[in-house]
């Protein structure tokens, strides 16, 4: 008798688990189950409209970095410290490379909320990513509620640019004027080249109001900037014998603006399908700049133009060294000013430009390669980046790429395309070589940032709360409640 009591005891409990399931799985809402013994599981957030508050002003703020170039792991750190600080304790978030996507789990009782943001828009404006991140660490702290946080981020993000647009122009041309000087170029040159690169800024600016897609904006600079130096050349107006620093210089700009060390940081903190979308991104870019020199120069050979022998990779010496170090400051300084970055940033910006420069200079006169000499500068620069632009209030993001702007591979790209464009010998080493400094700045970078958090964090709360670099953001992710 027991037996049997036992299997029909065993047959109501599995019907009672059954229904239970039932309940919380398909039941309509008006059918499960209330009360203190069948209560639902997981957290107890807020009602409908908070909840909707909150990740709207979450995804606002990700969307912000996003477009700024901030990684995929920065994104989600931030959005996750936010919806924990504004009470939605669980919560999911996908980045890819051109959407946003926020789930908060409710229990077993409500159904999750999902709410979707597109990236529509890409562009450099520095001083608007502190901002927003200044506003993060306020809402973190408690400082600032869910409402006064959503009219503070449209003040950020619908105000003018810190600077007129006249200045942006004047700064990528300091860029490349400075970026010339570095590369062994004299006065005349280095004018030339701003010069150059200040009308193809003004160029793609009057492209950019007919929405002409980047990839051909691209070409125009490329083929801008190599008609322009070899007619100045042909004119005489350059009489010097390596004028072919100016297309290098116009192509480091072109260059700057690209998403690389983002691309890479997700790429190593296994975001690969944003790191996929930014990687396509660049290749596309580097592809427009590409095909616009190379068309240039076949331009150039068909109408008969004074051609000029390619100048060999520069040499530095001790004499040239201050030089290599002024150019790098002067290139990091007017790379932050042409992305509207503030003056305190600027000025970091500077100093990291000095470091990665003086580094880079003083390693190739050990006779290292550029390469490794480019990866050693920027993880020296991602390192004090990581370390002095917390301190300081400066995002690391903008000292990071401020930083390696003047190691960019511009005369290595312009040798390598020159080879194949001009003296068609086929050979695509020197191009592949100016891919790998590309990578190996973008990975140093990274790998410094990486390597400042136990200076900056304490070694023990390093493998306990991060993960991985952090170059926009909050410096950990925010403790999730257990409930």
């Amino acid at each position: 008798m027991k037996g049997v009591e036992m299997a029909k005891l065993n047959q109501r409990t599995k019907r009672s688990v059954r229904r239970r399931a039932w309940q919380i799985l398909e039941a309509p809402t008006g059918q499960r189950p209330s009360g203190d013994a069948e209560a639902a599981l997981g957290p107890q957030v807020p009602d409908d409209t908070t909840v909707n508050f909150v990740l709207d002003l979450s995804l606002r703020i990700g969307e912000v970095q996003m477009s700024s170039g901030a990684g995929a792991s920065d994104v989600t750190a931030t959005i996750l410290a936010l919806t924990s600080a504004l009470g939605l304790p669980y919560c999911e978030v996908d980045v890819i490379f051109t959407s946003i996507t926020v789930t908060c789990h409710r229990g077993t009782d409500l159904a999750p909320v999902t709410a979707l943001r597109v990236v529509r828009s890409r562009g450099l404006d520095y001083t608007r990513l502190s901002e927003t991140e200044r506003l993060v660490q306020q809402i973190t702290r408690g400082n600032v509620s869910a409402e006064e946080a959503q009219i503070e981020l449209q003040n950020i993000t619908g105000a003018p640019h810190p600077y007129p647009r006249w200045v942006a122009t004047v700064a990528w041309g300091g860029v490349a004027f400075f970026v010339t000087l570095l590369l062994g170029g004299g006065l005349d040159i280095a004018v030339v080249g701003m010069v150059i690169s200040a009308v193809i800024d003004r160029v793609g600016r009057m492209l950019n109001r007919y929405a002409l897609p980047f990839f051909f904006q691209q070409v125009v600079g490329g083929l801008l900037a190599t008609l322009a130096a070899i007619a100045a050349v042909s004119s005489g107006l350059l009489t010097t014998d390596r004028p072919t620093l100016v297309i290098a210089a116009a192509i480091t700009v072109l260059l700057s603006g690209l998403s690389t060390v983002s691309a890479v940081q997700d790429a190593i903190t296994g975001f690969n399908v944003t790191a996929a979308g930014r990687t396509t991104e660049t290749v596309l870019m580097s592809a427009g700049l590409i095909a616009g020199v190379v068309l240039g120069l076949k331009i150039a050979v068909l109408l008969g133009l004074q051609r000029t022998a390619l100048p060999a990779d520069l040499v530095t010496t001790p004499q040239q060294l201050p030089i290599v170090v002024l150019g790098g400051a002067g290139a990091s300084a007017c790379f932050a000013l042409a992305s509207y970055a503030t003056v305190r940033a600027l000025l970091v910006g500077a100093a990291a430009g000095t470091i990665g420069a003086a580094v880079y200079g003083a390693l190739t006169l050990a006779m290292i390669d550029n390469i490794s000499a480019s990866a050693i500068a920027a993880t020296l620069v991602g390192f004090c980046g990581g370390v002095l632009a917390r301190r300081l209030k400066v995002t690391p993001l903008v000292v990071a790429v401020s930083g390696i702007t003047p190691l960019l591979p511009g005369l290595s790209t312009y040798r390598g395309l020159y080879q194949i464009g001009v003296e068609r010998s086929g050979n695509i080493s020197t191009l592949m070589t100016a891919v790998a400094i590309g990578l190996a700045l973008a990975a140093g970078v990274v790998l410094g940032e990486y390597l400042a958090q136990p200076v900056r964090t304490g070694l023990g709360r390093l493998e306990r709360k991060l993960s991985g670099p952090r170059m926009a953001g909050p410096l950990r992710p925010s403790k999730r409640r257990l409930e």
